[in-house]
């Protein structure tokens, strides 16, 4: 996913939720800041070599990758979560 805007990091507290989302693999309701909704698995996160960072899902068997300043929020739907909202912006 290649995108012309700047990359703005996300606070390091929020990492955390990403990371044990993609540890234990939690399905997620994604909210992103154009407004688009959808439900995928967490698989992991990557950083590019201009330092963009991104979240990896998994949907129907597809991955996507998911640039972390676009989230909006993330709902954990997995029953047992350990968070269930958060909210990016």
């Amino acid at each position: 996913m290649k995108t012309t805007e700047e990359y703005h990091p996300i606070d390091c507290d929020l990492h955390d939720y990403l990371e044990i989302a993609c540890m234990y693999h939690y399905w997620l309701h994604i909210e992103l800041t154009d407004g688009t909704c959808f439900d995928a698995k967490a698989l992991t996160t990557c950083t590019t070599v201009e330092k963009e960072e991104f979240l990896v899902v998994e949907q129907s068997e597809n991955q996507q990758k998911i640039r972390l300043d676009y989230l909006s929020a993330i709902t954990a739907l997995t029953p047992g979560a350990t968070f269930s909202t958060v909210n990016f912006q």
